[in-house]
């Protein structure tokens, strides 16, 4: 009898560890760092600067549903972030057109869809199911560090070279995904002859629900809580993301070294909050119910939010309060929603699902923060604008606790009972 192989799951989750990270981390946590750089350059107001990405996400929001569950992810991962890199060193060359700056953000967002949640959860759901929550939860947890490794970066790049050469730099890290998505990377275990969770499954332990298509899940109405419950909640996420650092011009800081280092701080702290809340919410989530979870965490982003208002430069020291609260909120939220996906649809059906609810997700998280910055504009400033990104997290915590709790049941132990371990 010849040995048996070691299962390769735990390459995958180091495999989309990284991966995640560059395609989606890197790039998504600090383009915002660049939101000022790009006002004073090219002399637009906050609301043209946040109005590129809502622009391109309608533009580009049908390659999730179209193009995501017909090809292959580890390819969708390589495409998606060459293309990410390619706006990058656009958004390096600007000339101060705004087509020309909606232009390059179509093509950075095509390169999110392709490349960052939507294939990363579909090879994680096809090599891990019972300990699915933890597997997501290190796999994202890439996501966050390469973001913090970013908030650090971008402010060493500007202090030597021009903001425009930082973009260019950035955008070329991505290309270091390649080769973990070509050589590392499997899309099931299938491909290696192995199964999933690395276990020899009997004809009960297979995912038993056939795949629903778009019709059948559009008739379902935790389909639709759970889609605006993580919009809403993605999108309040979103506006202190993107916000965040002219939040901060507005409440002292400036002088603009002052502001870079005061963001960095801040979004340095959420990120490493954000890793925490991956870690301690993907050990949660498969030991307890996930919309509980789901609940507590998109109400916790709700209460975060107000502590920004903290930081002042005579109080520079809340700028930590504010991270940990928030970005351990922010680490949970971004990772549950496929595994709620998958215990409500089926793992078979949670392409289909995440490749609509992803795009509906991006779409408010990248025209909520446009909103609220038009709300400023007419109101007077972000200490009230921002509020209603609070009421937006609160309707997310909302739909999510009106959930039918026959849909939200963990599959974990009946999974489990189902399987049959492999001889040693």
């Amino acid at each position: 009898m010849s040995p048996r192989r070691r299962f390769y799951g735990p390459w995958i989750i180091i495999g989309c560890f990284i991966t995640f990270g560059l395609a989606s981390g890197l790039p998504y946590y600090n383009i915002a760092f660049f939101y000022d750089y790009l006002r004073d350059d090219h002399h637009w107001t906050q609301q043209m600067v946040t109005l590129g990405a809502p622009i391109a996400i309608l533009a580009t929001v049908w390659a999730g549903p179209l193009i995501a569950p017909r090809f292959n992810a580890r390819y969708l991962i390589v495409v998606g972030t060459g293309l990410t890199c390619l706006a990058f060193q656009w958004f390096g060359h600007l000339h101060g057109s705004a087509l020309e700056y909606y232009a390059a953000w179509c093509v950075y967002m095509l390169g999110y869809l392709l490349s960052g949640p939507i294939p990363h959860q579909i090879i994680i759901s096809h090599w891990y199911r019972r300990n699915r929550g933890q597997a997501m939860g290190v796999a994202y947890i890439g996501g966050a560090l390469a973001g913090a490794i970013g908030n650090k970066l971008a402010p060493w790049l500007v202090s030597f070279m021009s903001y425009r050469s930082a973009l260019q730099f950035l955008g070329l890290v991505l290309l270091l995904a390649w080769p973990i998505a070509l050589f590392v990377l499997k899309d099931r275990p299938e491909d290696l002859g192995q199964n999933i969770d690395g276990d020899v499954l009997d004809d009960f332990s297979v995912d038993a629900a056939e795949s629903m298509s778009f019709a059948e899940l559009g008739r379902r109405s935790s389909f639709w809580l759970l889609l605006v419950g993580s919009a809403a909640s993605i999108g309040s996420i979103a506006c202190v993301n993107f916000l965040m650092k002219f939040a901060f011009e507005e409440q002292g800081f400036t002088d603009q070294a002052a502001r870079d280092r005061i963001w960095s701080t801040a979004s340095f702290a959420a990120l490493i909050a954000a890793i925490v809340g991956r870690i301690a919410v993907g050990w949660l989530a498969d030991r307890m119910s996930r919309k509980t979870v789901m609940v507590a965490t998109y109400s916790q982003v709700a209460i975060a939010i107000p502590l920004l208002f903290l930081v002042t430069p005579q109080t520079p020291q809340y700028a930590y309060l504010f991270g940990i609260v928030f970005g351990f909120a922010m680490g949970a939220d971004y990772m549950l929603i496929p595994l709620m996906a998958a215990d409500v649809f089926g793992v078979r059906s949670l392409g289909r699902a995440m490749s609509a609810i992803v795009p509906s997700d991006t779409v408010t998280q990248y025209w909520a923060p446009n909103m609220i910055a038009r709300l400023r504009a007419a109101w007077g400033g972000y200490g009230s604008a921002l509020w209603v990104a609070c009421g937006i997290a609160a309707v997310g915590a909302i739909a999510i606790a009106l959930l039918p709790a026959d849909a939200t049941e963990s599959t974990l132990a009946r999974t489990a009972s189902r399987r049959v371990p492999l001889s040693p």
